[in-house]
């Protein structure tokens, strides 16, 4: 997964969720925490935006501290 940067495609701010769909790569999945949730995107190859929301507050934490390691943390909670 991409580091999160200014050229990530999906960033929480004071504002919101800000998402530069342009940006994202097709079946990749994005990731911001915001609210105290997590929120997962990704576009799918008819270019649909999809987005899931993990409110589990484990899962949060462990997405917070560890975020390179999203797609074990998702496994073991699903």
């Amino acid at each position: 997964m991409a580091a999160i940067d200014d050229d990530y495609p999906v960033v929480a701010g004071q504002d919101g969720i800000k998402i530069k769909t342009e940006k994202m790569t097709t079946d990749e999945l994005y990731h911001c925490i915001y609210d105290n949730k997590v929120f997962l995107f990704y576009k799918d190859e008819q270019s649909l935006l999809h987005c899931y929301e993990v409110e589990h507050p484990d899962a949060v934490r462990e997405i917070a501290e560890k975020p390179s390691e999203l797609h074990s943390i998702l496994k073991r909670y699903a």
